[in-house]
This record gives structure tokens, C-alpha cells and sequence, in this order.
């Protein structure tokens, strides 16, 4: 079992900046690739970026590549999600969850409580 727990979240104007943290906790955080899906009422929660921590690689949904950066500190079982040049469209929850990969997708497994981002046109 793994404890995950989202921070960070709130309300910015479009073209800003925010970083939303997760902790995970739990005997086996450790092992587990971490990722950030959001949610909007009435859609299915999608796919934002997932981080592996034995390669270290990263990988994005097309929507937010090139303005989001996930990083973490794996010693720390934290992660983080730098967004930056924020559009209206990328008001969300967000979760952060401990994940697995399937043949065409990121799962999540463990998730946090979901923090909410509202940008602001």
C-alpha cells in the first residue's frame, strides 16, 4: 500500500506559473513510477506525465509537453509538477498517483486526494 498526498494547488492567471508537490509514503513508495493525471467534471481523469525512477525518464501528454516538467527526488518519495504558461484549459483536479505502464497506457494504482487548479483567463 502507498500513501500519496497532492499540494500546491490554487488559482493563477493564464500565462503563470505553479507547482503542484506529492508526497508518497509506504514500504514500497519507493519502487514505484509516480505520474499526474487531471480531471474535469463530467470527462474521464487523463494522462499528464509520469516519472520512472530507474531511468529517470520522463514521459508527457502531448497537451502539456513542452510547458509542464515533472521531477522528483526519489530518495524522497516526492514529485513535483512544474507547470508553466498556463491556459484556461489546464483548469483541473490534479492527482498525483503511484503508477504501472501498460502496453498503451499509464495507470494509476494509488492515488492522492487530488488538489485543484484554476486558471484564469
Amino acid at each position: 500500500q502507498v500513501q500519496v498526498e497532492e499540494s500546491g494547488g490554487g488559482l493563477v492567471q493564464a500565462g503563470g506559473s505553479l507547482r503542484l508537490s506529492c508526497a508518497a509514503s509506504g514500504r514500497t513508495a519507493s519502487s514505484w513510477p509516480m505520474g499526474w493525471f487531471r480531471q474535469v467534471p463530467g470527462k474521464e481523469r487523463e494522462f499528464v506525465a509520469a516519472i520512472t525512477w530507474s531511468s529517470g525518464s520522463t514521459h508527457y501528454a502531448d497537451s502539456v509537453k513542452g510547458r509542464f516538467i515533472i521531477s522528483g527526488d526519489n530518495a524522497k518519495n516526492t514529485v513535483y509538477l512544474q507547470m508553466n504558461s498556463l491556459e484556461p484549459e489546464d483548469t483541473a483536479v490534479y492527482y498525483c498517483a503511484a503508477v504501472i505502464r501498460t502496453s498503451t497506457a499509464w495507470v494509476g494504482v494509488f492515488w492522492g486526494q487530488g488538489t485543484q487548479v484554476t486558471v484564469s483567463s
